[in-house]
């Protein structure tokens, strides 16, 4: 337990986000969406977080305006009347208690599986349709289906900001379709989309242009990357701060407002020994408030628990004290909050011990 947690509970305002603390509720698929549609439950379960003193939740992924850019039917999509309305609870919900809450707009790309998602007769999309490297199933994507996913990024936007989202965050993490165009291993083209590390990054860079010009300047932009992939756990887009800077640059200029900056384990250097994080990296390169994440407060990575193996809990300590000295700006918590509604409130009333072990059955889909 932590014996100064203040870092974590100061206010964090940049451009149109006000949060009251530090904590973000880190976006974890959960399938419990009928046809798409968040349900009462689905506003229940983020209001509760929201009560329990979360400064921001980011909702699961929810897939936009294209018929294969879901897994599966009882995901939440972010398009269509009943769909809509479903969020438009939700936000209310989570706002009624004093809550912000922003979508995390996804796309899935070459991660479905077309026998088990709505629509089976098509076939996925990608860059170069390639699942992993060397291993292609499908066509290179058109430039008309290009189009549709990015104009299915923008619609999304725009109808989260019309029915009160704080704010939306890009999915361009973990292999699904914006980071297969960034990761050269499943992005093979010579067209303007593919080849040079500028135009594996065009498709998001598009995506953010567009939603930054469709909504308003001091809508919040969130943009969540990985270096590794859901496909490769050893993956890395950058090898070196100078090919981090090339790659988040674009980004950072089309309208990046927050980089939300994945990793398994929040403590690990990302490329000196003792040295920052990729969120610490990503925030002195752009000089962007960044998101941490990474199995805080829990001492086993999210993979163990696929394979059922518990995480007891971890002192979050060195994380106030990162925090405290400007490495990063906000906290991603995820399994934690899961497990615990109430785990900021916990920790702000020094109570973390009172958290049980986790058992990595609650642990559904990543996202």
């Amino acid at each position: 337990m932590s014996k100064n947690v203040d870092a974590l509970f100061k206010p964090f305002n940049h451009k149109g986000l006000s949060l009251e603390n530090r904590i973000v509720m880190a976006p974890m698929t959960r399938e419990f969406s009928p046809g798409g549609v968040a349900t009462a439950d689905v506003a229940d379960y983020y209001k509760r977080r929201a009560q329990g003193g979360t400064g921001l939740i980011i909702t699961e992924g929810t897939t936009i305006n294209d018929p294969v850019a879901t897994m599966g039917e009882r995901i939440p999509q972010i398009h269509g009347e009943a769909a809509l309305a479903g969020w438009e609870n939700t936000v209310k919900a989570v706002h009624g208690v004093g809550g912000k809450i922003m979508p995390q707009l996804w796309h899935v790309g070459m991660a479905r599986n077309p026998q088990k998602a709505p629509y089976p007769e098509l076939p996925s999309v990608g860059p170069s349709g390639l699942v992993v490297p060397g291993k292609q199933v499908a066509e290179p994507m058109t430039a008309a289906q290009i189009e549709t996913a990015i104009s299915g990024f923008v619609s999304a936007a725009v109808d989260a900001k019309r029915i009160g989202f704080d704010g939306i965050e890009i999915h361009g993490a973990h292999g699904y379709l914006v980071d297969q165009f960034f990761w050269a291993g499943t992005n093979q083209r010579t067209d303007e989309w593919g080849g040079s590390m500028a135009n594996r990054g065009r498709f998001a860079v598009e995506i953010v242009k567009r939603i930054r010009a469709a909504t308003a300047p001091d809508f919040p932009i969130v943009f969540r990357f990985s270096q590794w992939k859901q496909q490769d756990y050893s993956a890395r887009l950058a090898e070196t701060p100078q090919l981090l800077e090339e790659f988040l640059a674009p980004l950072s200029d089309a309208g990046v407002d927050i980089f939300h900056c994945s990793t398994r384990r929040y403590w690990e250097s990302e490329f000196d020994a003792d040295g920052l994080n990729l969120a610490g990296w990503t925030k002195k390169i752009t000089g962007k408030p960044t998101i941490t994440v990474g199995s805080v407060g829990l001492n086993e990575d999210f993979f163990s628990a696929f394979a059922g193996k518990g995480s007891g809990t971890r002192s979050i300590d060195d994380l106030v004290e990162r925090m405290d000295k400007g490495e990063f700006d906000l906290v991603g918590v995820g399994r934690a909050l899961l497990q615990d509604p109430n785990w900021a409130n916990k920790i702000r009333n020094s109570e973390l011990d009172e958290l049980e072990q986790y058992s990595g059955e609650a642990l559904t889909t990543l996202s």
